[in-house]
């Protein structure tokens, strides 16, 4: 599948029409419906998975795992928790339950 229809698929999933992906990216507003006929610069692809909450790597087709979790820092029970929570959690949102989780360990060795 082609970096453009990830990016539709993914929008249209997310409620998002492409002009208003392109905004809350700060791209260009009509910039997306020119991929197909340019490949945009990695930085605007990061943007755009950024807001959509994916990879990079999913929306240029290399993988079908929308957030892959082998890139991350966590420990299988943290990453069990975070998806478990929200499976389109971001960094700052997997960050924020760390600390919770590092805050529910300390409550439970003083008990």
């Amino acid at each position: 599948m082609a970096l453009i229809d990830r990016v539709k698929e993914t929008s249209k999933k997310k409620g998002l029409s492409l002009t208003e992906l392109a905004i809350k990216a700060g791209i260009g507003e009509k910039s997306i419906y020119s991929w197909n006929t340019r490949m945009p610069t990695v930085a605007t692809i990061e943007k755009v998975a950024d807001v959509l909450h994916v990879s990079t790597d999913y929306l240029l087709g290399r993988t079908d795992e929308m957030n892959p979790t082998s890139s991350d820092d966590l420990t299988e029970p943290q990453r069990q928790v975070a998806y478990f929570i929200d499976p389109q959690a971001t960094k700052e949102d997997i960050e924020q339950i760390k600390k919770l989780v590092e805050i529910a360990k300390l409550s439970k060795r003083r008990l």
